[in-house]
């Protein structure tokens, strides 16, 4: 059975006074979106993560009385505070019907050097889950950093530093306030803040 190959629906986001770049695998298909964004997926908790690291509100980035986030909202945070997206994966296969990484077959990987070289203010990639994390630890040569934990590579001409984040899907078993430390410990590294 031919199995289609998807392309990335979006362009990486990535704010002149970018710090970092977080890199997750490859969005879900656009009817799980609630947003053509980023973490589009109403269930997973990047924003709800977003909202309790910034502002202590699991709910910042929620519409109200929608199951949707605020893109706008978003976007302008990210400007604010110099934090990039993008995917690992700029084409895939899925081998089910769903959004799960351990059935996402990578067909091309991200340009990573290509992001970097054109940003040289990003010092660090922050991968949020384990399959992102391997496909930059193979992209860059360099070891698959524990989760929570980072290491430091030559890539690109610089020194970049590889954070490996918990995944913010509510697959990832762990509880969203004990994600959030993470993300908090990493962020205020960069002194990342409003």
């Amino acid at each position: 059975m031919n199995i289609a190959i998807e392309t990335h629906p979006f362009e990486p986001f990535i704010p002149q006074n970018a710090k970092i770049i977080m890199l997750g695998t490859f969005p879900p298909k656009s009817d799980k979106w609630s947003m053509p964004f980023f973490y589009p997926n109403w269930i997973n908790d990047m924003w709800r993560i977003m909202g309790i690291v910034f502002f202590d509100d699991a709910q910042h980035f929620v519409l109200p009385g929608r199951k949707a986030f605020d893109q706008d909202m978003i976007c302008d945070f990210l400007c604010r505070t110099g934090i990039a997206l993008f995917d690992t994966a700029q084409q895939v296969r899925r081998l089910k019907d769903n959004a799960s990484d351990k059935f996402l077959e990578i067909v091309e990987p991200v340009n990573l050097n290509e992001i970097l070289t054109s940003h040289s203010s990003i010092t660090a990639v922050v991968t949020t889950g384990e399959k992102a994390a391997s496909v930059v630890a193979e992209i860059t040569h360099s070891p698959l950093p524990k989760m929570g934990e980072s290491c430091t590579v030559q890539y690109c001409g610089r020194s970049i530093t590889h954070h490996r984040m918990p995944s913010t899907s509510r697959a990832y078993p762990m509880n969203i306030y004990k994600k959030a430390d993470f993300y908090r410990s990493m962020l205020a590294k960069y002194d990342i803040h409003l």
